[in-house]
């Protein structure tokens, strides 16, 4: 007579433990690029190319509370995935490992930042994106099961990915300022606030509010960034702040469509 299995299978806890691991190290190298524990603020980090005022595309120094929103987001996230629900989830084991490369790839960015290295903090970017992009779609392919779910799986990792579409327009201008390339501020910065927008569009295009508001809310910063301070570029403020109202409105119209379309 054949034996009922009743513990968990190491190759389904395996990855949940990993996930939390991933999620306490993302934490850990956070403090350290805050400061503590004697590291750099990243602001002051690698030469300061990642400050407010290094390229005119840089975020106000406001704009990075986003991360502790962020922050908190995947704690709870690591937490709940842990919960017998979330953990043997069919949805959450196909998010889970892109999940956990997120948070390891965050805290590789930070490590890249600390040893000083601008261009290799561009490799760890893209790489990182590249995650949160697969992630998103995922997260698309199956609605969550839960409000619990939709909140700290799809909204957490919705804010990190439309944060992270800003901030890899900013590291890519860093990188450039790093490199010594030259290009006219106020034109170069309308092409790249441009894209960014049209990004911005693309999410938003899919109904989900998480991530037009952070693409919203950094390019409102670096419209703030830009209108005050050390580098003021008028041209550029307007820009960033139109760039972030389109961005809005067009989330608000995929919405309202959205709901039309529910209620047909």
């Amino acid at each position: 007579m054949a034996v009922l299995e009743t513990s968990p299978r190491p190759s389904r806890t395996t990855p949940v433990i990993l996930t939390a691991a991933s999620a306490v190290a993302a934490l850990a190298f956070a403090a350290v690029g805050s400061g503590a524990f004697g590291g750099t603020p990243v602001a002051s980090a690698a030469g300061g190319y990642f400050s407010s005022t290094a390229t005119p595309v840089a975020p106000g120094a406001p704009a990075f509370a986003i991360w502790s929103v962020i922050y908190a987001g995947l704690l709870a996230y690591a937490v709940w995935q842990l919960l017998p629900g979330a953990r043997h989830s069919a949805r959450q084991r196909r998010i889970r490992p892109w999940a956990a490369a997120s948070m390891l790839l965050n805290a590789a960015w930070l490590w890249a930042v600390q040893l000083g290295s601008v261009p290799a903090s561009l490799v760890v970017m893209l790489a990182l994106l590249g995650v949160l992009c697969r992630l998103f779609a995922l997260s698309l392919a199956e609605r969550p099961a839960s409000r619990a779910e939709a909140v700290l799986s799809d909204g957490t990792f919705g804010l990190y990915l439309g944060w992270i579409c800003v901030a890899t327009v900013a590291n890519t201008a860093s990188v450039l300022a790093w490199a010594g390339v030259s290009l006219p501020a106020e034109p170069s910065a309308a092409v790249v606030l441009a894209l960014a927008a049209l990004v911005g569009l693309a999410l938003a295009s899919r109904r989900r509010w998480s991530p037009v508001l952070a693409v919203a809310w950094g390019l409102a910063w670096i419209a703030v960034a830009r209108a005050g301070g050390t580098l003021v570029l008028p041209g550029t403020a307007v820009t960033a702040a139109s760039a972030a109202v389109v961005v809005l409105a067009a989330g608000l119209v995929a919405s309202l469509r959205g709901r039309k379309g529910n209620r047909a």
